[in-house]
């Protein structure tokens, strides 16, 4: 079967390819760039404690410690006061669940594409192309093929092909999917630099800062990166007004003079009060002490809120910025577009080796899609309320609230609540069938992900439940004191015979793992859990009917068609370099306790040369072609933004030179809404959602 074909070298390409490999499935990925990551210290990413896991698990484990720091605490403060201080938990050798909750990691944006580039460079079933730019598709009921430009130009064919190219994507654009929203949502002033500031290790948000004015519009932020260096952002008023060198350095100036204290004027000095500037940078105004910093790197981000109608066409699917931008209220872009790899990589893992049911493939735009979609409307929601709180009341816009506005703040920036929180597909169509569950028998409802206990692994390795996720079904036995007595007596006692039988008859690969508890479990209790690592249903012990019932509907029921049926649907009419490379090992699933396929020799990675398919030199380049109008799609996707650099972070874009300009506004024609300003259609209570679930009507500035 031919390999899968990733359209983009972003963080989030570079992680579903690793994640395929990790599943056996071969995959090519198409960079239109020379393959050299800029250094940009100021375009951070910051990864909740399941994405960081995600990657980890990728093998950039190491590049997370070395590259990223972990806070020790976040802390809201509003003008001179601390409103919230939230400590993280300590990491502890056995990284031991407790009450305070685990801190994300923050680390550069190109550390960690670098990290992923590395590990995908070390593996054989994956291939980055650089210097290949997309040009046309044509898919069929066999396969999809690519035809790129550039040193390395040709038609690739593949299986499957996901667009991870960004928010400009030219996949989205050629599958002819519409990507309304917002653009200029809020605007950020950045920086990065070097320097000490009163809480080394913990992030900071301040709100009415009083050395910026102290006005309810005003917002900086601190947050801690290895080395000692910091990265800052402001955040801008509406409008599109330059945001000059000069302005930005006071800016700076003004925030590290306000956590760092006043100092009385030096002798001699007069009303000025202005001292050395030079290496010292100390003096600053009237009575300001500024410590000293060496300022890095700077830009300006632009968040921008839009969501594309469809996920998939056919063989072709979105991930990423190409999906989906976000990004205000602290919320992060990166999170979702590795969610996106993530949930994405094993449902490919069994269409790719087993063949796969429409409904496994569709799962991936409905609950992707779905997550996504929810995280816009909350933000969308407390917008209003959190940028322009004079004019709006707290249960106009938020029903029923009873948390401060620090609060909801602190849920999007530490990942928590509606605005941060991992998602819970409750209504995926995955579900298990009417009736197989009883009731709720742990704390975790299904489609939630899983708590990270320590479990048993059928070698007697004691690890991790979340290092076990991302090859095949995960079924967790609840046995309180198994701990205690040698592997050997265990395994063949009690309950595990007859489980060990249900889990290697199961319709898919699985592992079976033991742990002494888990939150709200009772002794016996059976927790299936699905490679991304949410949970499918708990069992009242060893039911062999339900557990089968449950699989195959983690499977979308695709039982019907075999590894070898599918294998021959897929060649037919492919080519590939007749070079052979050997089926990866164990291809079918992880060597655990469950049953696997065993597919055939993989092809070895490569394009289809012309001499196997005709000349379509002449096909014209439909590279701009898309439903909605150029200017609507360069608006929604941050080219109303220019700078030296261009590129995105956080769903926005990142400009070097920290001017914005207007024409993303003006061309993105999206009424009022789009204005530039922070409350679009959003500010009045009652008013639609600009981002409404699949089958509403998305935006009333674009029809259909």
């Amino acid at each position: 079967m031919d390999p899968v074909i990733v359209v983009g070298a972003g963080p989030v390409g570079l992680s579903l390819a690793l994640a395929l490999a990790r599943l056996g499935v071969p995959s090519v990925v198409l960079d239109e760039t020379p393959g050299q990551e800029e250094t940009r210290p100021a375009r951070t990413a910051v990864l909740r404690p399941d994405t960081a896991a995600f990657v980890g698990r990728l093998g950039c484990a190491d590049a997370l410690e070395s590259a990223g720091t972990r806070w020790t605490a976040w802390r809201i403060m509003r003008r001179r006061r601390l409103v919230e201080r939230v400590a993280f938990a300590p990491r502890t050798p056995d990284d031991a669940a407790g009450s305070a909750p685990a801190s994300p990691v923050h680390l550069p944006q190109h550390a960690l594409t670098r990290a992923l580039r590395a590990a995908l460079a070390r593996e054989k079933l994956a291939e980055v192309v650089t210097g290949s730019r997309l040009a046309d598709l044509e898919q069929d009921e066999h396969g999809i093929s690519a035809h790129t430009r550039g040193p390395n130009g040709t038609w690739w064919r593949g299986s499957y092909l996901i667009g991870c190219d960004g928010p400009r994507s030219t996949v989205r654009k050629l599958l002819d999917i519409r990507f309304p929203g917002r653009t200029a949502v809020e605007r950020h002033a950045v920086a990065a630099l070097r320097c000490e500031l009163p809480w080394p290790g913990e992030a900071l948000l301040h709100r009415s800062p009083p050395r910026q004015g102290g006005g309810p519009g005003n917002e900086v932020s601190a947050r801690p990166l290895a080395d000692g260096l910091w990265r800052l952002d402001w955040l801008l008023p509406p409008g599109r007004e330059l945001v000059t060198p000069d302005a930005l350095v006071a800016r700076i100036r003004d925030s590290l003079a306000g956590w760092s204290g006043t100092s009385p004027a030096e002798p001699g000095t007069g009303s000025t009060g202005t001292g050395p500037d030079g290496d010292g940078n100390r003096w600053h105004g009237p009575g300001r002490l500024v410590p000293p910093y060496e300022l890095l790197d700077t830009g300006v981000h632009t968040v921008h809120h839009r969501l594309a109608r469809r996920w998939r066409q056919g063989r072709a699917f979105l991930a990423g910025d190409a999906a989906h931008l976000l990004g205000a209220l602290g919320t992060q872009g990166l999170d979702e577009g590795l969610r996106d790899a993530e949930n994405l990589a094993w449902k490919l893992g069994l269409a790719w080796h087993h063949g796969a049911s429409e409904l496994l493939l569709d799962s991936y735009q409905a609950e992707r899609r779905g997550a996504v979609a929810a995280r816009l409307r909350a933000a969308d929601q407390a917008l209003p309320l959190l940028r322009d709180g004079r004019s709006v009341r707290w249960r106009t816009v938020l029903p029923g609230a009873a948390r401060g506005r620090s609060t909801l703040l602190t849920d999007g920036h530490l990942g928590r609540g509606p605005l941060g929180a991992p998602p819970v597909y409750a209504r995926t169509p995955l579900a298990p069938p009417a009736g197989t569950v009883d009731g709720p028998l742990v704390e975790t409802v299904p489609g939630a992900p899983v708590v990270d206990v320590a479990v048993t692994a059928s070698d007697g390795s004691v690890v991790r439940l979340h290092d076990r996720l991302g090859q095949g079904l995960l079924v967790v036995l609840v046995a309180p004191g198994t701990t205690v007595w040698d592997r050997r007596h265990w395994q063949s006692a009690g309950l595990m015979p007859r489980l060990t039988s249900a889990v290697a008859a199961l319709p898919m690969s699985a592992e079976l793992l033991v742990t002494e508890s888990y939150p709200g479990a009772a002794a016996h209790t059976v927790l299936l859990v699905r490679p991304d690592g949410h949970l499918v249903t708990a069992l009242a012990g060893v039911r062999p009917e339900e557990m089968t019932a449950c699989a195959e509907a983690v499977r979308g029921g695709a039982h019907g068609r075999g590894a070898g049926a599918a294998r021959r649907a897929g060649s037919e009419g492919a080519p590939v370099r007749p070079a052979g490379a050997g089926g990866p090992a164990g291809a079918g699933g992880p060597a655990g306790l469950g049953t696997s396929g065993t597919p055939g020799a993989a092809p070895e990675l490569g394009r289809a040369h012309s001499s196997d398919t005709p000349d379509r030199s002449g096909t014209p380049d439909r590279s701009d072609a898309s439903g909605a109008s150029d200017g609507a799609e360069r608006g929604g996707s941050g080219e109303g933004t220019t700078g030296a650099d261009g590129a995105t972070d956080s769903g926005g874009a990142m400009e070097a030179g920290g001017a914005t300009g207007a024409r993303g506004a003006a061309e993105g024609r999206n009424g009022g809404a789009e204005g530039g300003g922070t409350t679009g259609s959003a500010g009045t209570a009652g008013a639609p959602s600009p981002v409404d679930p699949v089958g509403t009507s998305m935006l009333h500035s674009e029809s259909d």
